[in-house]
Formats: C-alpha cells, sequence, structure tokens
C-alpha cells in the first residue's frame, strides 16, 4: 500500500464499501427499493441535523468549559505572579504616579463593602495618563529589583498556557523591556532624553500592570469571594493600607 494512502482515506473507502454491501443485502431479502431509498434519504438529511448539533451546540458547550476551567488555571498562576512580583511593583510605582488620585478611588475599596465597580474601573483606567515622578524614582534599586526577578519571569513565559493569555504576556514583555533597559543604560550619568525614554517605558508596563490587576480582580471577586476580601485588604494602591508597609520597603 503506497504510504501516501492516508488511514483516513483507507477506513472511509472500507465503510462506503460495507454501507454498499448491507444495502444490497437489504435489496436481496426484501426486494423493496423504495424502503431503501426512503430512509438512506432521510439518513442524509439528518446527518445536516447532526452535524449542527455537534459543531455547533455541543462543541460550543465543551469550548466554554474548557475555556472557564484553563482561565481559573491561569488565574492561580497569576496569583503567585502578584504575590511574588507584581504588587511588589504596583506599590512602588503607584506610590509615584503623581496622578493616581485621578483614579484611586475607584481602585480602592474605601467604603469596605468588599466589592469594586470594575466598569468605571476598567473605563477610567483605559483613558487614564499616569505621570511617574523621576526625580523620586531610585532607578538602580529598581533595576536590582527587576534583575533579581528576572529569573522568576523567565518561568512563567516557559508556561506554555500563560502563552494564550494576551494581556498578561503583554504585561511580561513590558516589565522585560524595563529590564533590559536599565541594565544597558548607565543609571549614574542618564541624560535628559534617557530619563525621558525610561519614563515612557515603565509607565508602559505600569499602565499595563494596572489593567492586569484589574482583570486578576474581577476573575477572583467572582470565583473567589474570600480571597477578593484579602486581596483588597492588600490592595497596591491603598497606601494608607498598613498591610502594604513591608511590601513597599522591599521594592522600594
Amino acid at each position: 500500500m503506497p504510504k501516501s494512502i492516508s488511514w483516513k482515506v483507507v477506513a472511509g473507502a472500507v465503510m462506503i464499501v460495507l454501507a454498499a454491501a448491507f444495502y444490497i443485502l437489504h435489496y436481496m431479502i426484501f426486494r423493496d427499493l423504495h424502503h431503501i431509498f426512503l430512509y438512506l434519504i432521510t439518513d442524509i438529511g439528518f446527518v445536516f441535523i447532526e452535524v449542527l448539533l455537534i459543531t455547533l451546540v455541543i462543541h460550543q458547550l465543551f469550548s466554554e468549559w474548557e475555556k472557564t476551567s484553563q482561565l481559573k488555571k491561569l488565574n492561580m498562576v497569576i496569583e503567585v505572579f502578584f504575590s511574588e512580583f507584581g504588587k511588589h511593583l504596583l506599590v512602588y510605582l503607584s506610590n509615584h504616579d503623581k496622578n493616581l488620585k485621578n483614579v484611586q478611588d475607584l481602585m480602592i475599596d474605601k467604603n469596605n463593602t468588599c466589592s469594586m465597580d470594575f466598569k468605571c474601573a476598567f473605563d477610567a483606567v483605559k483613558s487614564y495618563k499616569s505621570d511617574i515622578d523621576m526625580n523620586k524614582i531610585d532607578l538602580q534599586k529598581l533595576a536590582k529589583f527587576l534583575t533579581e526577578k528576572r529569573p522568576f519571569l523567565i518561568g512563567m513565559l516557559q508556561n506554555p498556557n500563560l502563552l494564550e493569555h494576551e494581556t498578561f504576556t503583554e504585561t511580561i514583555m513590558a516589565i522585560f523591556h524595563i529590564t533590559e533597559e536599565l541594565a544597558a543604560r548607565n543609571l549614574s550619568k542618564m541624560s535628559s532624553e534617557d530619563l525621558d525614554h525610561t519614563k515612557v517605558d515603565i509607565e508602559r508596563a505600569y499602565n499595563k500592570l494596572t489593567h492586569q490587576w484589574l482583570l486578576y480582580m474581577q476573575h477572583t471577586e467572582k470565583h473567589f469571594p474570600y480571597f477578593f476580601l484579602f486581596a483588597m485588604k492588600t490592595n497596591p494602591f491603598d497606601e494608607k493600607d498598613s498591610w502594604l508597609e513591608k511590601w513597599y520597603e522591599q521594592s522600594k
């Protein structure tokens, strides 16, 4: 048998031959072509309904279930990311964001209701223009912090499932870009042009990280309300929260 012939082609040919053999056997026994063609046409007509049910209904249900299951697993990994790295960076950058007051009320649970208006928060962040005060950013300490966490970020990218999470991947790549930029520069002798360029890079990563944090909080509130309570008490945008003192000191 030629290797170019697929087993699927062979299997299909066998099925057709078997079907024809049984129709011939049916005719030889009952001599009733009308009955054979009646059920043949009926069965062919039902094939289209079967395809509709399987591809558009059942397959869609399984796809949604698989997507939901995968998203839950991905958010477990994203939780590790924020616990080990993301919150530290958000705390440090948000404390030096001169425009944070414009959106801060939407990012924290100031009334202790254990909830957030995510629609308003997403709308605000989408049009928000952060303004990182580069005079207060210690670039050498920031570079040291990012470099130390580089193996952790690389480990994150080695997870093939995370590569399908577009917003998270973009966030990681934006942070990697800052890490490489700071490592390649003489941070003690930065020109004003270099500082402006670095400011743009930092704000890009900060904005993406903020958006990713909101996505994570939205998922947590819906699926893990008990953990959302803890997340609100360790909110990286609430500078008055004593829970953050330790993280802030570590990321300074």
